[in-house]
């Protein structure tokens, strides 16, 4: 069965133990990680190669950010785009072929948007509001039509049950109104996409992908939210057998993500 994830790993190199041991475990075909915070000349690539994933398409920035994907298939046409005219290392893509026939993955790292939801007096949400903008337009072309899969840290949690308390969030950036519709408006805008969680997921479950580091007992508190997304266009999705997010992997270590992984199956 056909696989792809999607991982928030907050160093790669800091934690490339903890990925290979989910590698193992789970076995997906392609992994796209997010806040790799290295350069691509010191990204793991030996060990990911080890484990079985010598293909890897790596936009990389000194300490902050940066995106790839590791693939157990080989990755085509690989390429990375700037948003907002600020040259951080947030979005790359490749076509691959996992068993579907060729499709472009694209890979990206959204901007979290600091604390104040008010891009008049915060220039980090001002760019996550331009950021997800130049998406609605980009996805609006002819080639966002099939034979995509979007993924990443979208930093948006978008439906009531996709954090932990709607009504004590709705102030608080990554689930105010404004971050809301804009990512509901680039779902389904366009040619629509398919939210695969969600697609197998009822909206009435509560469903998270991170727990912040503050909370003394992430596990009780389990104050979360949904940040991370696996998209598809419509032909994509149809292909789509289930859902899975790896809760149990925000307790694998002594010094874990805040997120952990989201899967797609096919």
């Amino acid at each position: 069965m056909p696989s792809l994830a999607t991982w928030n790993i907050n160093s790669v190199r800091l934690r490339i133990r903890l990925v290979r041991d989910f590698l193992r475990r789970h076995q997906p075909d392609v992994l796209c990680l997010q806040e790799i915070k290295c350069q691509n000349d010191q990204f793991p690539a030996k060990s990911f190669t080890k484990a079985g994933y010598p293909y890897q398409a790596v936009h990389g920035q000194k300490g902050y950010h940066g995106v790839a994907i590791v693939s157990k298939f080989p990755l085509s046409d690989i390429s990375s785009r700037v948003f907002c005219d600020i040259a951080d290392s947030r979005h790359v893509s490749a076509v691959v072929d996992f068993g579907t026939g060729p499709l472009t993955v694209h890979n990206f790292y959204i901007p979290a948007g600091g604390d104040t939801p008010d891009p008049e007096v915060n220039p980090k949400f001002k760019h996550k509001l331009g950021f997800l903008s130049e998406l609605k337009a980009w996805f609006g072309e002819d080639h966002f039509r099939e034979r995509q899969l979007i993924c990443g840290d979208f930093n948006v949690a978008p439906h009531e049950n996709d954090v932990w308390s709607h009504k004590q969030l709705r102030d608080v950036v990554s689930h105010t109104p404004v971050e809301t519709e804009a990512l509901d408006a680039l779902l389904t805008g366009g040619h629509g996409w398919t939210d695969l969680v969600r697609h197998h997921i009822p909206h009435d479950q509560k469903v998270y992908s991170w727990w912040s580091y503050r909370a003394t007992d992430w596990q009780a508190s389990d104050r979360g939210r949904r940040l991370d997304h696996i998209w598809a266009t419509t032909d994509v999705a149809a292909h789509s057998t289930g859902a899975e997010i790896v809760r149990a992997a925000r307790g694998w270590s002594a010094k874990p993500s805040d997120h952990v992984p989201v899967i797609a199956h096919f």
